[in-house]
C-alpha cells in the first residue's frame, strides 16, 4: 500500500470499502476470491488495501486493543510492539517531558509514550510532549491515524535520522529496522539505520529495541542495560537502556494481560554457582527472558533449586514455591534415557498421550511421541535432557 492509496482509505468512500471487505470475513486463502467481489465495487487498488486492512487488523488483535480502528502495513505490524509492552517500557520514560519515537514505523511505541497515566499500569507520561519521527511518509501517516484511534497525540517529524539530527527533546526512544523485504537482519550492523547512529546521541538518555536473538558480543562496547521482555510466556524483545535510564547490566522482564510486571537482575551480593541434583521432586522451566539474560542461576539461587546439569537450564528441588519466572512441574518418574524401559513405565502409568520438552536432546520431539506407540487414558510431559553429562528422560505434570 502505498501513502495516496492509503489516504484514499480515509476518505468516505474508503471506509465504505473497508466496511464492505469486513462484510466479507476475508482470510489469507480466500483474497483473491474476495478482491474479486469487492473490487466490483470499489477500485482494484482501494479494494486490496481494504482487505489487507481488514485482515491485518483481525492479526492485530493481539497486540492492540483497539487493532479494530487502526491501519497497518505487513512488515510494520511484524515489527511493531504490542501494546503491553510499549506501555511497560514507556515507564522508564516517566522523568521526561520531552520525549522522540525514532523509526517509529505505525506508531506502537508512541501510543505508550503518548499514553496518559493509567490505574492499571499503563503509559506514565502525562502532559509530556511526544514526537514521532520517521523517514517514510506512509509509516507517519499510519502513527497519525493509530494515535487517534487512541484518543492520542503527537508531533510528526519526517526525517533521515543517518542525515539530519533528531528533534532536540529530553530522551530517546529507537527501534532501528531489522527485517529487509520480509529478511530478518541478525546483526545490530545491518540494522537499518544500523545500531552504531546511536554513538552521536549518548549520552543522551536512550532505549533501543533490538531483537531479542541479538549476538550479545555486538554489544560488548556498549555501556548499556540489556532487557530482555517475554509476554506470555513467549520471548518478544530485548531493549538497551543507556545513560540515567540503565538499572542494571541484564534485567529479565515477564508481563502478562492479567498481572503486573515483573523483573529479575542479577544480584548485588556474589550468587554461589547452584549446585547439581538428580531429579527431584518438582522440576522449573526458566521463562526464555531468564534464559536470555543469563540469570539462571540468579533464579536458583532464589527459589533455592539445583541445575540438574551444569549446561542445562532446568532447575530441580524438593520444594514448590511459586516464582513467575519459571515454570513448575511434579516429576513422577526420573531415569537415564531408554526407550524401552520409558515405553514400559508409561503404559504402567496408563499414559496415552505425551508432550515432549527438551534441552540438550538431539531427539525430534513429535517424532519421538509418536514413536512410543502408547494407548491409555492418561497424558503426561516428557523432559528429555542430561543429568550431569548423561541422558535422562523425567516424566511430570504441570504443577497445580
Amino acid at each position: 500500500m502505498d501513502l495516496a492509496t492509503f489516504q484514499t482509505l480515509l476518505t468516505l468512500n474508503g471506509q465504505a470499502a473497508i466496511a464492505g471487505a469486513a462484510d466479507l470475513a476475508p482470510t489469507e486463502e480466500s483474497f483473491l476470491a474476495c478482491l474479486t467481489r469487492l473490487q466490483k465495487r470499489f477500485p482494484a487498488e482501494l479494494a486490496k488495501a481494504a482487505l489487507e486492512t481488514v485482515i491485518l487488523r483481525n492479526k492485530a488483535r493481539a497486540k492492540f486493543s483497539r487493532a479494530g480502528s487502526m491501519y497497518f502495513t505487513r512488515p510494520a505490524l511484524e515489527m511493531a510492539s504490542s501494546e503491553i509492552v510499549s506501555r511497560y517500557r514507556a515507564r522508564r520514560f516517566a522523568p521526561f517531558t520531552r520525549v522522540a519515537d525514532l523509526c517509529c514505523g505505525l506508531g506502537g511505541d508512541t501510543i505508550g509514550l503518548a499514553a496518559p497515566p493509567l490505574q492499571s499500569g499503563g503509559g506514565v507520561r502525562g502532559g509530556g510532549q511526544t514526537f514521532a519521527v520517521d523517514i517514510a511518509p506512509l509509516h507517519l501517516a499510519l502513527a497519525r491515524a493509530n494515535l487517534a484511534a487512541y484518543d492520542l497525540h503527537a508531533n510528526f517529524v519526517e526525517a533521515d535520522l543517518t542525515q539530519t539530527p533528531p528533534p532536540q527533546t529530553d530522551a530517546y526512544f529507537f527501534d532501528p529496522g531489522r527485517r529487509v523485504k520480509g529478511r530478518r537482519l541478525f546483526s545490530v550492523r545491518d540494522y537499518r539505520p544500523p545500531l552504531s547512529l546511536i554513538n552521536s546521541w549518548l549520552p543522551k538518555p536512550l532505549g533501543v529495541k533490538i531483537s531479542p536473538g541479538v549476538n550479545l558480543a555486538e554489544l560488548a562496547d556498549y555501556d548499556c542495560e540489556v532487557e530482555f521482555v517475554s509476554l506470555d510466556g513467549d520471548l518478544k524483545e530485548a531493549t538497551l537502556w543507556f545513560g540515567p535510564l540503565k538499572t542494571a547490566a541484564r534485567r529479565a522482564t515477564i508481563l502478562n494481560s492479567s498481572n503486573p510486571p515483573v523483573s529479575l537482575k542479577p544480584s548485588t551480593s556474589p550468587i554461589p554457582s547452584p549446585s547439581l541434583s538428580s531429579p527431584l521432586s518438582f522440576l522449573y522451566e526458566p521463562d526464555p527472558a531468564i534464559l536470555r539474560a543469563g540469570l539462571v542461576t540468579t533464579l536458583a539461587g532464589q527459589i533455592g533449586a539445583h541445575q540438574l546439569d551444569p549446561d542445562i537450564a532446568y532447575l530441580t528441588s524438593d520444594s514448590l514455591v511459586s516464582t513467575p519466572f519459571a515454570r513448575a512441574f511434579v516429576i513422577e518418574a526420573a531415569m537415564p534415557f531408554s526407550q524401552k524401559r520409558l515405553r514400559e513405565k508409561l503404559r504402567a502409568m496408563n499414559v496415552g498421550n505425551v508432550t515432549v520438552k527438551k534441552r540438550g536432546s538431539p531427539l525430534d520431539v513429535d517424532d519421538f511421541a509418536r514413536s512410543l506407540k502408547l494407548k491409555g487414558d492418561e497424558e503426561r510431559i516428557l523432559f528429555l535432557t542430561h543429568v550431569n553429562g548423561k541422558p535422562w528422560v523425567l516424566i511430570g505434570r504441570i504443577a497445580s
